[in-house]
């Protein structure tokens, strides 16, 4: 048995040093085990040198196992480096293996990264930072205990987020540490090194609680979004209990209570707007609300030159969303996604795959029409990453609302308003990837692609492939249940 000591929890580096020679030499899964000391070189093997001379051949993996297992490593699971290894030996003589998620190492592996997404969401939404004073000036420090490992997957967030000032984040794994202009990493800190309180935190806790609507409070909503092993680090948290014991007097009293009087003078006082509110202020409850206040967005400046805004379309509860780039001509007049020749192809690309359209929601990353006058035609011209960035809020909503368990992004316009990043589809395309809300998404090309293909053979094979990564969406929902 070969015992592979790695330098620290983290160490991704180590283990993908020793891993590959492993599996080079022909190690088998059983016949090694990964573990953690304290400082040294990763990738040590403890009981039996690292082999000498000409390294053995290796092969290539996927980019998606290594993005995989830079995330699963984050996790707190005392297995996950055997886990990891695992996949890595079969991915030799199963070069798709990453594709199958019903495969049990895959599902479980996939699973443990969607954690470790988890915990790095809920660090961005529930550290909060301590102000205070020395003889170096005015700082921020947060002491915060994330589900996994995740203080450097984080902490540039926070570098972005708060550029100009000086902060610190402790936590059990690490801390992370902004000067204004570099971010650093040290030691695992205890909660007794952070400040406890500061005077900011009692107007926080008064605004909180003026802000709290007892009519619309959803107890296991809001503990799902606000698990209760972070209250003890939130100021606000201490107020929970009481607000949620009265919220059913507080309700009673707001419906009893008399609407007020309007104030003449006031309304003569105040001018009129110059147009209604952008409904796009609000963030709509119902996917038919949505689809309303699409008409009246101005985001972006696509709204001018398009006829209407055109939202998604599908049930309400479907668990597959297809997301396209944009309404096309055809659409921009029908005020529907997908009903222009890309959405004829589509069509009997989903029917070839075995689904039914009807159970789909599609939509589109940017809800108008963008494009250019030549003659009597308006020619499609691709919108901008501004553009999408500003038209991202629908799209965040729709799944919000829809709550799909897979989403497919057709083309590199509908995987940047997906992803958050501009994906290379044809190398990711195919392959699921964990989303932040614990869904899946897949990348695969947009159906005009094929429109715009010369020759029939070619054509004709790209169809097919495209027919192909609609089957594996299916086969990604079949293993969700």
């Amino acid at each position: 048995m070969r015992r592979v000591v790695l330098a620290h929890e983290t160490d991704f580096d180590g283990w993908r040093e020793a891993a590959r020679s492993l599996r080079a030499q022909g190690v088998r899964p059983g016949e090694v085990s990964f573990s953690v000391g304290s400082g040294g070189q990763g990738g040590l093997f403890d009981d039996v040198a690292a082999p000498s001379g000409e390294p053995p051949a290796t092969f290539a993996t996927p980019r998606a196992f290594v993005d995989l297992a830079k995330e699963v490593v984050l996790h707190r699971s005392g297995d996950r480096f055997d886990l990891m290894y695992r996949l890595l030996w079969r991915l030799k003589d199963e070069p798709d293996l990453m594709r199958v998620v019903s495969d049990r190492d895959v599902a479980d592996a996939f699973e443990r990264a969607k954690n470790v997404s988890r915990a790095s969401h809920k660090m961005k939404a529930f550290v909060r930072f301590r102000r205070v004073e020395s003889e170096a000036g005015e700082a921020w420090i947060a002491w915060f205990e994330p589900a996994h490992r995740v203080v450097e997957k984080t902490a540039p967030f926070f570098a972005r987020r708060f550029t100009n000032l000086d902060w610190t984040i402790l936590t059990p794994d690490g801390s992370a540490r902004w000067d204004g202009a570099a971010l650093s990493f040290g030691p695992a800190a205890t909660a007794d090194m952070a400040p406890r309180d500061d005077e900011v935190e009692d107007f926080w806790r008064t605004y909180y609680a003026s802000t709290f609507n007892p009519a619309r409070l959803r107890t296991k909503a809001m503990q799902g979004e606000m698990p209760k092993r972070y209250w003890k680090n939130l100021p606000e948290a201490s107020l929970i209990p009481e607000l949620v014991a009265r919220s059913s007097v507080r309700t009673e009293e707001m419906v009893c209570a008399p609407a007020p009087e309007p104030n003449a003078k006031l309304a003569r006082a105040v001018p009129a707007p110059a147009r209604g509110p952008d409904p796009s202020d609000r963030a709509p409850e119902t996917i038919d609300g949505l689809a309303a206040a699409v008409q009246g967005c101005r985001r972006c400046p696509l709204w001018r030159d398009a006829t209407q805004g055109v939202a998604g379309e599908g049930p309400a509860a479907a668990r597959l969303m297809i997301v396209g780039e944009q309404p096309g001509d055809q659409e921009d007049l029908a005020g529907q996604p997908f009903v222009g020749p890309a959405g004829k192809v589509l069509d009997g690309a989903l029917q070839e795959a075995g689904i039914d359209r009807r159970d789909v929601y599609v939509t589109n990353a940017v809800k108008h029409f963008k494009h250019e006058p030549t003659g009597k035609r308006r020619l499609h011209k691709t919108p901008n990453a501004g553009e999408v960035t500003a038209c991202r809020w629908w799209l965040d909503h729709e799944r919000r609302l829809v709550k799909p368990r897979v989403v497919l992004a057709l083309g590199a316009t509908a995987g940047l308003a997906v992803l958050g990043r501009k994906p290379a589809v044809q190398r990711e395309r195919g392959a699921p990837i964990a989303l932040q809300d614990g869904g899946v998404a897949m990348l695969t090309v947009h159906p005009s692609y094929l429109l715009r293909l010369p020759d029939a053979e070619g054509k004709a094979r790209e169809r097919a492939a495209f027919v192909e990564d609609l089957r594996r969406a299916k086969a990604l929902l079949d293993a969700a249940g």
